[in-house]
């Protein structure tokens, strides 16, 4: 067998045993998971069809059933729970040895809200191990706005509040695996939107005009000309000037930039703001 049949045998192998392993991962958790308020439960039983339903478990963690009643199943399993009806109906004398199955429709009970700039905020069950990225991924991703950083909310058993903050950069583009934390259920996610703020560049540049920028991201005039497209031939790189506004008084004030001192290090580079007009004429000679 050749290398390159060998990589193909290998990616395959991968490709079949990764669906296999979730599902594991999932019958574990669906084993093992606790039944709570207002999740939905398609309950069956085969001696007594008629008994056939779906409930949804109600805020004090029980469920009505006709025949045998009120029954407190918070925190069961689902294994749990068709031992319990089984034996209830032994007790009531409707049926030796019922056969049960319980199966949890939806898990209301162990959620996770994701909330902010993503594509689709809400509600999202926890079926399994479900890691951010994972949710993010369910919310179909980022938005072009969201911030650079994210928060978890979580509450402990004590009723306190934590606040997990994570490096979304860190995390997505630099494949930072410590942060793709698994979530826990309650927990808040909280993408935040970020403010884009418009720089403007014209004159002596190849693509003048508007540039958006996020403004947890400083930009300097030397980035916004480079995002300009750069100088044309016979710039003048000793002539910028920055036109700024004053938000409050509306008075405009202008800072002359000298690139070549900035480019050689004797001058720092200048961070721009909000509404600053970047100008570069074209040398007179």
């Amino acid at each position: 067998m050749n290398y390159r049949k060998i990589v193909w045998v290998v990616f395959f192998a991968v490709m079949i045993l990764i669906p296999l392993a979730q599902a594991q991962v999932d019958e574990a958790f669906i084993k093992e998971y606790r039944i709570g308020a207002k999740d939905l439960l398609e309950i069956t039983i085969v001696e007594m069809p008629e008994l056939n339903q779906s409930v949804r478990v109600s805020e004090d963690g029980s469920i009505t059933l006709p025949l045998i009643g009120k029954v407190m199943i918070d925190g069961l399993t689902k294994e749990e729970l068709e031992k319990r009806l089984a034996a209830l109906l032994l007790e009531q004398n409707y049926v030796k040895n019922a056969r049960v199955t319980v199966f949890i429709k939806e898990y209301q009970s162990k959620r996770v809200a994701l909330i902010g700039a993503v594509n689709k905020p809400g509600m999202y069950e926890l079926v399994g191990r479900m890691t951010l990225l994972q949710l993010i991924s369910q919310a179909a991703g980022l938005t072009d706005k969201a911030s650079s950083e994210l928060f978890v909310l979580r509450e402990g058993k004590d009723g306190s509040q934590a606040r997990i903050v994570i490096d979304l950069d860190d995390l997505i583009n630099k494949g930072n695996q410590t942060l793709n934390i698994p979530l826990q259920a309650g927990d808040i996610v909280n993408i935040r939107t970020e403010q884009i703020i418009n720089v403007y560049v014209f004159g002596a540049v190849r693509n003048p005009g508007v540039i958006p920028v996020k403004m947890s991201q400083k930009i300097s005039v030397l980035q916004a000309v480079a995002q300009a497209g750069g100088l044309l031939e016979g710039a003048s790189k000793s002539g910028v000037t920055i036109t700024r506004k004053d938000r409050k008084t509306g008075k405009e004030t202008k800072i002359k930039v000298n690139l070549n001192d900035v480019l050689k290090g004797k001058r720092p580079a200048i961070d721009l703001v909000e509404g600053d007009v970047v100008y570069v004429p074209a040398s007179i000679f």
